[in-house]
């Protein structure tokens, strides 16, 4: 027993329960993927009109061209790919009917054609992706079709994906006018409003062109971007507040009412089907098709943007919004379910259990390797940790820095992300001052002597020198282009780079001015300064990581499914996603170097050294994420209003650092060095954020 016992406690028995981890919960994610091998999901290729468009073909067994049914296209938004949309997938699958979750143009595995002028690029695959995709759907033989060739097919996407989706209905219409037959029978959107798509025609222009079709919005209450009022339609009040981070009721707006087909003074009530004129089609002005008769329903959860996609509530919603628009055309031998039978987050609490097996492969696959020879060379020999903060001043400036670095990066947030001009210009001067100091304290240091003092405030004023070009420069530097093609990328390694600064700021005076001072010398930080270290590092976290991968990419070619849990997931890429990451990596680089450093003088050796970590990480972002929303969903309007897509962001972020803290402790411990840990957590970890964004690749 204890032979056994310890056995499991090993790196081999640690390994094997990871690996035992992703293939079970994979098996299960599969099972529930498919409804029990009921449907054959299956990915997909095809050239569409602007490019190459990929997906998962949901077919049910017994569907196909001797029994065609309804199709359902459903897509992401902004910043996700096909997988996100596994709920409606999974759920109108299993009800009989053949779904198509596609990855728009420039999202996981499809790509955009042509060249893409900069300040093109959000003009590309939101308005052309579903229409494309319905094109190529009409044209197959397991597409449902009445007596005069129009489809049963219905497009639907959250976000940006839902621009798509009103667009192409208005698409498919003006190609109706001169063809005889619509391809698209109905449409939903998730999380989108007509904002964007009346960059493309009005709002009136859009619903008439809807016509006869049952056309549906689900409409969040606290959804960060859309579903506000006109500022005609705003109190003093409101127009005061500078964003869209607010509580909102879709139903009760101008545009809202106008999509229901109701007048200004009356109120729409949530989650009932009107039925609407449409009102006349133009075209140049002139008539080109009467108003039509159609149904029109608003839903408005109590949820948030991202919620959307892993909620029980849309699901529902969608189930039944399907249920009503094709309730005349349903195949006889389509499975009939309440919508609140759902299966569909099964599946991701598997995927998750799977993505937390991944997760904990790293630590003992990286202590076998260093057994190997060559890459045993990242271990160095023990250095002591930092010397515990006394009591008295020594403690209470510990303190001090250490809520310090855990705050500022929550704190410069939205200035860092944003690039704001006023934020970045206050942050130059501080520099300056700093810089000067630093100047002066080198100078005072050398002339008296110590040495330390001197070496301590020239190295700060270097760093300050640097923090001033960052933030002097900061609209050069990741510049959107066809060089760095990953706008939110581009944001989050900006603010990265430079937290990284201040925190090497941080570290450098505390060292210099008070640990040294307390008996600590530079090399217990673990700066192995050693090439053949640092060369058989990379090389140990390059082959993790192969490995990683590589379990990755064999259980989803057996059982059709990834790593994630909602926003965060480990997924398959292609090429050019290793291209990009590679142009990001020496950003994030000196980050997660700084990171490993500041985190293990900061916690090792001491208690709860791990949850240390973590706050030192995240802490901050944690309390900011919980102020903007708690403050959103008490008041109706969150702490900084225009932070949408910022706050976003950080649902994947907090706990994809809170995992490299993680691994900056458990890996310094196997090397006693910093770099094993800084190459893992910066190939790893900007190899994840490469492959689940957006990614503008024919950027000109």
């Amino acid at each position: 027993m204890t032979k056994s016992r310890s056995f499991w406690r090993k790196p081999q028995g640690l390994l094997a329960i990871s690996l035992a981890i992703m293939i079970v919960a994979s098996f299960f994610a599969g099972l529930f993927h498919t409804s029990f091998y009921a449907v054959n999901v299956k990915k997909i290729s095809f050239e569409a009109e602007h490019g190459k468009l990929t997906g998962l073909l949901y077919m049910p067994k017994g569907a196909g061209a001797d029994n065609p049914r309804p199709v359902i296209i459903t897509t992401h938004g902004y910043l996700n790919s096909k997988e996100m949309q596994d709920a409606p997938a999974i759920e109108m699958s299993r009800r009989g009917y053949i779904v198509l979750a596609l990855d728009q143009y420039d999202h996981g595995d499809s790509r955009w054609s042509a060249d893409i002028p900069v300040k093109q690029m959000f003009s590309t695959f939101w308005i052309h992706s579903q229409f494309d995709a319905a094109k190529y759907i009409y044209e197959q033989p397991f597409t449902k079709k009445d007596a005069n060739g129009n489809a049963y097919v219905a497009v639907s996407g959250h976000s940006m994906g839902g621009f798509s989706s009103l667009l192409a209905m208005y698409f498919d219409e003006m190609n109706a006018l001169q063809t005889g037959h619509r391809m698209i029978y109905a449409g939903i959107a998730v999380g989108a409003d007509f904002s964007y798509a009346a960059a493309v025609a009005p709002q009136d222009q859009l619903q008439a062109a809807y016509g006869s079709r049952t056309v549906g919005v689900i409409a969040g209450k606290y959804d960060e971007f859309f579903f506000n009022k006109s500022d005609a339609e705003k109190s003093a009040a409101e127009l005061e507040v500078k964003g869209t981070v607010t509580r909102k009721d879709f139903v009760a707006t101008a545009s809202g009412k106008a999509f229901l087909g109701l007048p200004a003074d009356q109120q729409g009530v949530a989650g009932q089907f009107y039925t609407v004129q449409s009102g006349d089609v133009l075209v140049k002005e002139q008539k080109a098709r009467a108003s039509e008769t159609g149904e029109r329903i608003i839903f408005t959860p109590n949820q948030t943007h991202p919620w959307n996609h892993f909620s029980p509530t849309v699901t529902a919603d969608l189930i039944d919004f399907y249920t009503h628009a094709f309730q005349n055309v349903a195949s006889p031998d389509q499975t009939e379910l309440g919508a609140g039978n759902q299966i569909w987050w099964l599946k991701e609490v598997f995927n998750g259990v799977a993505l937390v097996g991944f997760f904990l492969l790293f630590v003992p696959l990286i202590s076998l390797l260093l057994k190997v020879p060559f890459l045993s060379r990242s271990v160095t020999t023990a250095v002591a940790p930092i010397k515990t903060p006394g009591t008295g001043l020594h403690k209470g400036l510990y303190v001090i820095a250490f809520a310090f670095s855990a705050l500022i990066p929550a704190i410069l947030f939205p200035t860092l992300m944003d690039k704001q001009e006023g934020g970045l210009q206050t942050l130059g001067v501080i520099a300056i001052v700093l810089l000067s100091l630093g100047v002066v304290g080198a100078i005072a240091g050398f002339v008296t002597k110590r040495k330390h003092i001197g070496t301590g405030s020239m190295l700060l004023a270097v760093v300050s020198f640097i923090m001033w070009l960052v933030f002097n420069n900061a609209q050069q530097i990741l510049k959107l282009g066809s060089y760095f093609n990953e706008p939110t990328t581009n944001q989050i390694a900006y603010w990265a780079f430079s937290v990284a600064l201040i925190m090497a700021f941080v570290a450098l005076a505390f060292h210099y001015f008070l640990n040294k001072g307390a008996g600590s010398s530079f090399g217990q930080y673990g700066i192995s300064l050693n090439p053949v270290t640092i060369v058989a590092s990379l090389c140990t976290a390059v082959v993790a990581i192969v490995i990683g991968y590589a379990i990755l990419f064999a259980l989803q070619a057996v059982f059709g499914t990834d790593f994630r849990l909602w926003v965060l997931a480990v997924r398959t890429f292609q090429i050019e996603h290793v291209i990009t990451a590679l142009k990001y990596m020496p950003f994030f680089l000196f980050y997660y170097f700084v990171s490993v450093v500041a985190l293990n003088a900061n916690t090792r050796g001491r208690k709860w050294g791990n949850l240390l970590a973590s706050i030192l990480n995240v802490g901050g972002l944690v309390l900011w994420i919980a102020v903007q929303y708690g403050k959103n969903f008490l008041t109706g309007v969150a702490l900084y209003p225009g932070q949408a897509l910022n706050g976003i962001l950080l649902f994947a972020l907090v706990p994809v650092l809170v995992v490299a803290a993680i691994y900056a402790r458990k890996v310094f411990e196997k090397t006693n060095n910093v770099w094993l840990a800084s190459f893992l957590n910066t190939i790893l970890f900007t190899m994840i954020t490469a492959a689940n964004t957006v990614l503008f690749w024919n950027l000109v």
